[in-house]
C-alpha cells in the first residue's frame, strides 16, 4: 500500500493536488478532516473545502484520534486522504487547555505525546493507500512567543518523521507539484 505526503504553504494548492490524486485513484475515497471551526474564518475555510469535494466521498471528522481513524478506514479498495496534519497538531497542542507561557520551554501535553506516537506507529501497518496533507510552516518568519515557536518546531519534526515513512513526498508551491521523494503519487 502506498503512503503519499503532500506539503505546501498556506493556499499553495496542496489540498487541491491531494484531492486530484485521490480522485484519480479510481478507489472509494474517505476524507479525514482534522480541522475544527472555532471561529467564522475557520468555518469559511472548512466550507470552501467541503464545496470542492465530490459528494460521494465519505467524510470522517477526527480532530484528535487520527491513528485510530486511519487504521479504521484504510482498506485495499479505498484511499484515505487526511487533511491536514498541522491542524491536527494544533488540536493536540491545545486539547488539554494548557496555559502556555510567553517565554521559556514548552512541555508537550501527555495527549500530544501519546497521539503523535500512535499516529507515526500507525503508518507502518496500513491496509490501504493513504494521502496526508500538511503545511510547511518552517519557511517563513519565526513567530513571536514560546508556544508559537514550539508549534513551528513540532510541525517541522512531525513532517520529517512522516516524510521518512512515506514512499512519495511532494511539495506544492503556487499550485505546482515538486516531487521530493518517489513519484507524483
Amino acid at each position: 500500500m502506498t503512503r503519499s505526503f503532500i506539503l505546501g504553504g498556506a493556499r499553495s494548492g496542496k489540498s487541491s493536488y491531494a484531492e486530484q490524486l485521490a480522485a484519480q485513484s479510481g478507489k472509494e475515497v474517505v476524507y479525514i478532516a482534522t480541522g475544527q471551526a472555532y471561529d467564522a474564518e475557520m468555518q469559511q475555510r472548512i466550507e470552501h473545502h467541503q464545496q470542492r469535494r465530490p459528494q460521494q466521498w465519505q467524510l470522517v471528522e477526527q480532530p484528535i484520534a487520527l491513528a485510530q481513524a486511519i487504521q479504521q478506514w484504510c482498506a485495499p479498495e479505498r484511499i484515505v486522504l487526511v487533511d491536514c496534519l498541522t491542524l491536527w497538531l494544533s488540536n493536540l497542542l491545545f486539547a488539554e487547555r494548557v496555559d502556555y507561557p510567553e517565554v521559556g520551554l514548552i512541555e508537550m501535553p501527555p495527549l500530544f505525546i501519546e497521539q503523535r506516537g500512535l499516529f507515526l506507529d500507525s503508518l507502518a501497518s496500513l491496509n490501504g493507500d493513504l494521502i496526508i496533507v500538511s503545511n510547511e510552516v518552517g519557511l517563513g518568519v519565526v513567530p513571536f512567543g514560546a508556544v508559537s515557536r514550539c508549534y513551528v518546531d513540532e510541525a517541522g519534526r512531525l513532517n520529517q518523521e512522516v516524510a521518512k515513512r512515506c514512499e512519495n513526498v511532494v511539495l506544492v508551491t503556487a499550485g505546482l507539484p515538486l516531487v521530493l521523494k518517489g513519484s507524483a503519487a
